[in-house]
């Protein structure tokens, strides 16, 4: 019973991280498999980070994703999760492949690539983050079944370990390699996404939509007006305003603050 409850709400915590970040994005990402598999395409950190960092709850509890720099490190407790999960969704849109050298972690960044020193026996594994979890207090980070394999996990279940990011957007190789010469030596040391803009309003009638559209662009030149179409669920078209060009969320809250608008969704073009 307590092995289908964890499963099950694994599970649906996934659907609802994936689900959420989709629908905010406009149902506009695609979903599919995108490992490490050269036969298949790989989605990029930017496509993946205008949805997947957003903040989201889970059992009552609010987790933030936050941006890290490379050589940022973390120690605690971690495990593994493996077949029960094979070929099901995680919360980045991939298939989880039970045989790469991937793991989950609750707010760094999909595609931060990780080094993962198991502290009791010295084994050292590189992975990608591509999921999100675990979800217990004391755990940082829940490894495929490779990765956890690669760090004796499947022999003791949980381990001290430390983890660093030492990349991100790579393709890491099997089990150890030099993190110096090898993953970290063309990819980029932070994250960081721009253009941020915010929805000021939804339209039937696209008419209503481009006047609102002139209106936003003649406050600040700065911003760019646009309109997005939406198809609905029975067919009709839902006309988006977006003002665009944000460089922070910050700077979308401001410009909110400065024009009186309430309520507006802040999102990442």
């Amino acid at each position: 019973m307590i092995l289908e409850f964890v499963l099950t709400n694994r599970l649906f915590i996934g659907i609802c991280i994936l689900a959420s970040a989709f629908w905010l994005a406009g149902c506009s990402a695609p979903v599919g498999t995108y490992g490490w598999n050269k036969k298949q395409p790989f989605i990029t950190s930017q496509d993946r980070h205008k949805t997947t960092m957003r903040s989201y709850n889970v059992f009552g509890k609010t987790y933030n994703p936050t941006y890290i720099e490379t050589g940022e490190t973390m120690s605690g407790i971690a495990s593994w999760y493996g077949p029960d999960f094979h070929g099901k969704y995680t919360s980045s849109g991939e298939l989880y492949n039970m045989h790469d050298f991937t793991a989950a972690h609750k707010t760094w960044p999909m595609d931060t690539v990780v080094k993962i020193t198991n502290l009791d026996n010295g084994k050292i594994q590189i992975a990608r983050i591509n999921d999100r979890g675990p979800f217990k207090d004391d755990r940082i980070i829940d490894c495929s079944y490779a990765t956890g394999k690669a760090l004796g996990l499947d022999k003791t279940g949980l381990a001290r370990v430390k983890i660093e990011a030492v990349s991100f957007n790579s393709r890491p190789a099997k089990p150890i390699m030099d993190v110096n010469t090898n993953i970290a030596a063309n990819s980029p040391k932070k994250i960081l996404l721009d253009n941020f803009g915010i929805q000021v309003g939804a339209f039937k009638v696209e008419q209503g939509a481009l006047k609102t559209k002139d209106r936003y662009a003649s406050l600040d030149p700065k911003y760019k007006s646009i309109v997005k179409r939406f198809d609905t669920h029975d067919g009709s078209a839902l006309y988006r305003v977006f003002v665009m060009g944000f460089a922070s969320e910050d700077e979308a809250r401001n410009y909110m603050l400065d024009h009186g608008i309430a309520n507006a969704i802040i999102i990442r073009g």
